[in-house]
């Protein structure tokens, strides 16, 4: 049992992480809010004072807030849906003995470790290009006419893009909570004559709800603030700009960053209502 003198030390020993740790997060905060109630144009007389709440109430008046916030969480619900049903599926297959196992795990995996910026501008440039992109040959192909990905189907583009990046994610935390399960119950239930269908929807999924809830709130958290995949493809065009690419327009393109700064209050406003609203419908499941 440890003791008064040897707690005390570990704490003493763990103050400088924490205090640099604290720092880190909230001398940036501290920032925000502080500018949030100036008018600063670095470029057009930098600082002009205090105006209280009007930057509040300049952002969120703004005809582009509400289409951002709705632009952004159709981006984040769509990413979800499509890497935790792929996610599944992709970790039963993994699980199952093949031919070089170990090299299909590892490629499959490997669009996580690459750079948003880069994997947007692949898809853009090899995949959804409307000239020579592989999807405009393989339209070519079949007769019909090469689809404008970035323009007509643009918010579906920026979520499949996404969506390729985090499907590693998820079926790598998927994969190994199936091999994490008993292995006996699926042989139980297939010597009682129950269907594969069955015994997915019976033994393996309930037994996945706790790896989807970690995937489903991890994801969340990093999706809410998706930048470089709309910055490299679209620009915030057609439909696109986010919460955090409005933050980026007010900011730098605008030179405002106090109207940014309120912005930016506003998102950590979003994604705290998002976490607590996603703790309280589906974080049941960690406690189980």
């Amino acid at each position: 049992m440890a003791t008064q003198h040897s707690r005390s030390a570990a704490r003493f020993m763990m103050a400088p992480a924490v205090i640099l740790l604290l720092g880190w997060m909230l001398i940036p905060l501290t920032m925000t809010l502080y500018f949030s109630f100036k008018r600063y144009l670095p470029l057009r007389g930098g600082d002009l004072g205090w105006v209280g709440f009007e930057n509040y109430a300049r952002f969120v008046s703004s005809s582009a807030f509400w289409p951002s916030i709705q632009t952004t969480l159709v981006i984040v619900g769509g990413v979800l849906l499509i890497t935790i049903i792929l996610g599944v599926l992709l970790s039963i297959l993994l699980d199952q003995p093949m031919w070089g196992q170990g090299i299909v795990r590892i490629l499959v995996i490997a669009p996580f470790f690459v750079m948003p910026t880069v994997s947007a501008l692949v898809w853009k440039n090899m995949f959804m290009d409307p000239v020579n992109g592989l999807l405009a040959h393989l339209w070519k192909a079949f007769g019909a006419q090469p689809v404008e990905w970035l323009s007509d189907a643009s918010l579906m583009s920026i979520i499949i893009i996404v969506s390729w990046q985090w499907l590693p994610f998820a079926t790598l935390i998927l994969l190994t909570a199936i091999q994490s399960l008993d292995s006996e119950q699926l042989e139980a239930a297939e010597m009682d004559g129950a269907p594969p269908l069955s015994r997915f929807a019976f033994i393996i999924l309930p037994h996945l709800s706790r790896a989807i809830t970690i995937v489903v709130l991890i994801q969340t958290i990093f999706l809410l603030a998706i930048f470089a995949e709309i910055f490299v493809t679209t620009g915030g065009s057609f439909g696109t700009r986010t919460l955090t690419y409005l933050i980026f327009q007010r900011v730098l393109e605008s030179q405002n960053v106090g109207l940014g700064s309120a912005g930016g209050v506003y998102a950590i406003i979003l994604a705290n209502i998002v976490a607590i609203f996603l703790m309280r419908i589906v974080g049941k499941n960690l406690d189980t």
